[in-house]
């Protein structure tokens, strides 16, 4: 009866390190597929805002000057300075509020769709700052956002730490990121934006630990290949919007302006 139990035992100890194997195996294999989707993401938004820019600038004297000396054609023009801009900037925010609301209904191939299309918005909503900073300044911001991210999403999926109590501290300081950069578009004051850029650091470093370990949660091996799609698209899209924001308090920090 003994030698049996033995047996048993080790049976049930092999049959659970399988089990641990495939929900590790699982588990990588998902979150591969939202760090995925989010860099395709970027790289879409990259190609489109650089691609919209050189479209928006003139080699040729037109009446579209700007104060550094550059040339909008007509098409920049439009883009920049009618009240399309308004339709481009907030394009991207009315589709986040879409994907948000409809990808629990939607079929993966159409989620990956508006994903897609909301990284290309992004882009053309960012184009603008090819006008503003010069394109080294940019590049190096990028790469020093890229290093912070990853190192901050790599401890908020390889942390023991429960993290999920610091949530309610930095969702209010997005409140108050957002209410703040709202009223300095009306006041323009260099030393609020300064702060709110501080600040957005700082809440946009948390929330990439945060949202990994959050994604990293909502993963279940019980999940049809569907369902953990549309998982992935979604946390890909958190990621997306922390780096994005990350990225741009960045460069209002240390980017150099044209």
């Amino acid at each position: 009866m003994a030698e049996f139990d033995n047996k048993y035992a080790r049976a049930q100890s092999v049959g659970t390190r399988a089990d641990a194997h495939l929900i590790d195996e699982g588990l990588r294999s998902y979150m591969l597929s939202v760090y995925n989707y989010m860099a395709v993401g970027v790289a879409i938004t990259g190609v489109v805002a650089y691609a919209l820019y050189i479209m928006s600038v003139s080699a040729e004297p037109t009446p579209y000057a700007l104060p550094n000396g550059v040339y909008l054609s007509n098409f920049g023009y439009t883009l920049f300075a009618s009240p399309l801009k308004w339709v481009v900037m907030l394009a991207p925010l009315g589709l986040v509020f879409f994907l948000s609301a409809r990808v629990g209904k939607m079929s993966v191939g159409a989620a990956q769709i508006t994903f897609w299309l909301f990284a290309a918005l992004m882009g053309a909503s960012l184009s603008s700052i090819f006008l503003v900073y010069a394109h080294g300044s940019i590049a190096n911001v990028f790469f020093i956002s890229a290093a912070a991210f990853g190192s901050l999403s790599l401890w908020g999926y390889t942390t023991k730490k429960d993290i999920s109590g610091w949530g309610s501290f930095l969702f209010m300081g997005l409140i108050g990121i957002i209410i703040a950069s709202v009223v300095n578009l009306f006041i323009g004051s260099s030393a609020l934006q300064f702060a709110v850029s501080v600040i957005g650091v700082l809440v946009f470093a948390g929330l990439t630990a945060y949202d990994t370990q959050q994604i990293k949660e909502m993963y279940f091996e019980g999940d049809g290949a569907a369902t953990t799609s549309r998982k992935a698209i979604m946390g890909a899209l958190r990621l997306y919007l922390d780096f994005i924001n990350l990225f741009l308090m960045l460069l209002h920090l240390f980017g150099s302006r044209e």
